[in-house]
């Protein structure tokens, strides 16, 4: 799902309406509200999740508290159901995951590189297995830590559909490194 950009009738966060009201009163044009709101109104992601094509992308029967985003009949998770690489299909896998290693879930949790404001690392691990995630929060290429903390390691899963190049992480990219100690 997408961010919306709604006309400003649309919009319900009252944040989002006392700064438009707020701004007019200063002066501001109303062409670079609205991009402000564009960019970080709550309500940009509040908005119903897209299940299907139907009335209100399947969310409810009823009528919504808040539109849903107009783009819902070409995304929605209906669509993406059995598509290879759609987010879908990632996120099916990234459960099926949580359930094959306990791990996930129950490991003993190791934050590294505290201090990277762009990349977020930790380790999951248990009597059987470590995990290693890495995430690139950042939307350019960045050398790829812990390539000690790899070394032996099977990657399981990226957000990429391509093959990772070990050594970068690209734009938002996510992986997760295992290996087995049984």
């Amino acid at each position: 799902m997408t961010n919306v950009r709604y006309e400003l009738e649309d919009y319900r966060d009252i944040e989002t309406l006392n700064m438009y009201r707020e701004r007019t009163e200063q002066g501001y044009p109303k062409a670079e509200i609205m991009d402000s709101i564009y960019a970080k109104s709550r309500d940009n992601a509040r908005t119903p999740m897209q299940w299907e094509r139907g009335p209100h992308g399947g969310f409810t029967d009823g009528e919504p508290w808040i539109r849903v985003n107009p783009n819902y009949k070409d995304i929605n998770a209906e669509s993406q159901v059995g598509v290879p690489g759609s987010v879908f299909e990632y996120y099916r896998e990234l459960i099926r995951f949580r359930k094959q290693y306990p791990a996930l879930v129950d490991g003993r949790f190791r934050m590294l590189l505290e201090e990277d404001g762009e990349i977020f690392a930790y380790t999951r691990e248990d009597e059987k297995s470590c995990l290693l995630v890495i995430c690139n929060f950042f939307g350019g290429t960045r050398d790829c830590p812990l390539k000690e903390e790899r070394t032996g390691m099977e990657l399981l899963i990226s957000n990429y559909r391509e093959q990772p190049d070990g050594e970068i992480l690209r734009p938002y990219e996510a992986r997760i490194y295992m290996t087995s100690k049984v």
